[in-house]
């Protein structure tokens, strides 16, 4: 009886613009209802969608999560990474150190990905979208492990992570020290409630588990904005809604 992750979810100021780029990137079919809607249908590896919407503001420091691409090869990485340029990323520093084998790119409006080099064996087998990588202490990384039922994949020195049981990519927290937050979160999870479960018995279970309600309910149909324990915003969607 656990939440399903139903999206992982971009505030944007373009959000069709967006939604062109990463579905350039990562592949797959663009829906929605206009403008300030739309979303990635996930492909089969990914199990969950990606979904972009109307309302970033100034972007105010490094994101608390990111999208970590795997690659094959040498080449596979030069091509993904000269094909995210051609879509409109750009290059950015936030201390990588010239050893390290990754690429930090930034997508059209400034959030943070990683083209991880060939070889990673901690990403191995997780797909192209090989992990959702966050800024986060063990205990959040256990609160979601209890939240999607996901199972602990690495748990050493602070850092953690969970995979859904049938594979694709992993979700990662870094471990403490944690960075302080500059605003609202861009990027956060949406997700349904399990079965046999309503939204409200969903946020019950959550709030039991460590989240904190931010916002009240908006409605029948409308999500319900929580916090995990890291103060990071995530919603639970109304039963039988696609998306926020």
């Amino acid at each position: 009886m656990t939440a399903n992750l139903v999206a992982v979810c971009f505030a944007a100021g373009e959000p069709l613009r967006l939604a062109r780029f990463w579905a350039g990137v990562l592949g797959g079919e663009l829906t929605g209802g206009g403008r300030d809607v739309v979303v990635l249908v996930p492909r089969g590896e990914t199990g969950f969608g990606v979904r972009f919407v109307s309302g970033s503001g100034p972007k105010l420091g490094q994101n608390q999560m990111h999208f970590d691409l795997t690659s094959v090869s040498p080449a596979d990485q030069r091509a993904t990474v000269a094909k995210s340029l051609g879509l409109g990323a750009r290059h950015i520093d936030i201390g990588q150190r010239p050893e390290e084998g990754h690429v930090v790119l930034a997508d059209p409006e400034g959030n943070e990905f990683c083209v991880i080099e060939p070889g990673n064996a901690f990403l191995e087998g997780c797909g192209f979208l090989g992990a959702v990588a966050c800024d986060g202490s063990r205990e959040v990384g256990l609160f979601w492990r209890a939240a999607l039922g996901w199972p602990l994949v690495w748990d050493q020195d602070e850092e953690t992570a969970i995979q859904a049981p049938g594979g694709g990519p992993k979700i990662t927290w870094g471990g403490s020290p944690v960075n302080a937050r500059a605003g609202k979160n861009r990027l956060r999870f949406e997700l349904s409630p399990g079965a046999g479960r309503d939204q409200e018995g969903e946020v019950e279970r959550l709030v039991a588990l460590g989240a904190g309600r931010v916002e009240g309910d908006r409605g029948v149909a409308g999500p319900v904005v929580l916090a995990d324990p890291d103060g990071n915003e995530f919603c639970v969607l109304a039963e039988g809604v696609a998306g926020s």
